[in-house]
C-alpha cells in the first residue's frame, strides 16, 4: 500500500496529487488530500484528514510513504520505521510562502533520511523503487543540532508574551 499525504497546510497541494492520478499504479492508494482539491485517483481511497493515531497506522501499514516537505510528516514517517519519498510545496506554485520545504528536503536527503522528489516525474521512479528502511537522525548530527535550535527558537519566541 502506498500512503499519499499533503499534511494540515491549508494551501492546496493539488500539484502533488495530480501527480500521483497520472501514475498507473495496481497498488492499494490511501490519499490524505486536506485542503487540496479533490482529484479523481483511480483506485485510491480519498480521505480529507486523518486522525494522527489513523494516519500513524497507515503509515506503518505503508510499502511507501509520499508526503510534503512538512517536518512533522516527515518525523511521523520516520519516526515509524518509514523513510518517505519527499515532494516539497514550492513558492512558484503558489502551495507555500517560500521554498522552505525545498529547503528542508534537499538537507533531508542530503542526510539520507528521505528520497527527494523535485518534479512530477521523479514520483514514478521514486515508487517504482524499494525505498530503504527509515534512520534515526542521530542526536549528535548538524541536521539534529538545526532542527532543535530551530524549535527551540521557534517555541521560545512563541512562548513570549506579547508586547504592547
Amino acid at each position: 500500500m502506498i500512503f499519499v499525504t499533503v499534511g494540515t497546510n491549508e494551501a492546496r497541494f493539488d500539484r502533488l496529487l495530480r501527480a500521483v492520478a497520472s501514475l498507473e499504479l495496481q497498488e492499494e492508494l490511501v490519499v490524505q488530500h486536506g485542503h487540496s482539491s479533490r482529484i479523481e485517483i483511480p483506485r485510491a481511497e480519498l480521505v480529507d484528514f486523518l486522525p494522527f493515531d489513523a494516519m500513524t497506522e497507515t503509515i506503518r501499514r505503508a510499502r511507501v510513504v509520499v508526503t510534503h516537505a512538512g517536518v512533522g510528516s516527515v518525523m511521523v514517517a520516520l519516526g515509524n520505521g518509514k523513510r518517505p519519498v519527499v515532494f516539497p510545496r514550492r513558492r512558484s506554485f503558489g502551495e507555500a510562502v517560500d521554498d522552505h520545504q525545498l529547503q528542508l528536503g534537499r538537507r533531508f536527503a542530503e542526510a539520507g533520511l528521505v528520497t527527494l522528489v523535485e518534479s512530477p516525474e521523479g514520483l514514478a521512479e521514486a515508487l517504482a523503487r524499494e525505498q530503504e528502511a527509515a534512520r534515526v537522525v542521530p542526536a549528535s548530527s548538524s541536521l539534529a543540532a538545526d532542527l532543535r535550535h530551530y524549535l527551540a527558537a521557534s517555541i521560545g519566541a512563541a512562548a513570549q508574551p506579547a508586547r504592547a
